[in-house]
């Protein structure tokens, strides 16, 4: 009875943090169509960079509704691991979106430098501000299961960014409907341009490093390969691996050589223990051995 009240204490978790990313995703991509229709009528590349910004935590909910569905989906014959690597595509692909709307952003915004066209401030401003208070809106929502959730915590970051980039593009719009100082437009959409960049590198570089199968960055390999040696019973171990199947879900595969008097059932037992809870990783491997197997790379 334990087992199954945690369960769907579990699944109610899950359901509420989809809900609220829904909530959260319907506001923000609403805003983000809007920014684009009302900046390209108004002539504000603000509006149109802040647009952008939206586009970039737009695509991080979708991919957080995406880990949680996946989550929940079983393993299947052909796809033993699930189908967790598909955030991963949508991660990459999504890179690829920002940077070339990034770039487009600041070349634009250079033209606008050297000779500022007219903009409607009045259009600028109404959009800024519904903006503002949808982002706002949208953190309210996403603030309550924060603490409990690194979906809804990584989500609700990227909401409040957007919130400081529509209150910088609110400024930009007060700024030149009170001193007709067309720069400011320019000047906010660099800013706002420039703060994409960052984090689609972090995405990018991210989602490439699970692609190639490297070691996860929250996991110190030579940490983990000293405490499975100190497991007792171990006498040496060799061919460690770690990887990501997704983010935040990891999986090792290690040889460990049996000293004297050790037993293969306890030294599987310790092992898996230590690494599932110590290291939070969730796929874990092991090869337990008499000796080391000659004409291997010992990692």
């Amino acid at each position: 009875m334990r087992g199954m009240g945690s369960a769907c204490h579990g699944q109610s978790r899950g359901a509420d943090a989809k809900r609220r990313l829904r909530i959260a995703l319907l506001l923000t991509s609403t805003i983000m169509v809007g920014e684009v229709v009302f900046g390209w009528l108004s002539g504000s590349l603000a509006l149109l960079a802040d647009a952008g910004h939206m586009l970039a935590d737009s695509a991080g909910l979708v991919l957080a509704l995406i880990a949680i569905h996946l989550a929940e989906r079983p393993a299947t014959p052909d796809r033993t691991y699930g189908y967790h690597r598909v955030e991963i595509l949508a991660a990459t692909l999504n890179a690829a979106v920002l940077t070339c709307v990034s770039i487009w952003i600041l070349v634009e915004a250079w033209q606008r430098f050297r000779q500022p066209p007219p903009v409607g401030t009045d259009l600028m401003l109404a959009v800024a501000v519904v903006g503002l208070a949808a982002n706002l809106l949208a953190a309210r929502v996403l603030h309550a299961g924060a603490a409990g959730s690194l979906n809804l915590r990584g989500a609700y970051l990227e909401v409040v960014s957007d919130a400081l980039a529509s209150l910088g593009v609110l400024i930009a719009a007060i700024v030149m409907k009170t001193t007709g100082w067309l720069y400011a437009d320019p000047l906010v959409s660099v800013l706002i341009g420039l703060a994409i960049l960052p984090r689609t590198w972090a995405l990018l570089k991210e989602a490439v490093g699970v692609l190639l199968e490297g070691v996860p960055a929250d996991v110190n390999l030579a940490a983990l390969r000293d405490r499975i040696s100190k497991v007792p019973g171990v006498a040496d171990v060799h061919d460690l691996h770690v990887w990501a199947l997704t983010s935040g879900m990891h999986a090792m595969s290690v040889h460990a050589v049996l000293g004297r008097d050790a037993t293969h059932q306890a030294v599987l037992d310790d092992v898996q223990r230590c690494v599932i809870h110590e290291f939070n990783i969730a796929h874990v491997t092991v090869q337990v051995e008499s000796k080391g197997c000659s004409g291997e790379t010992h990692l």
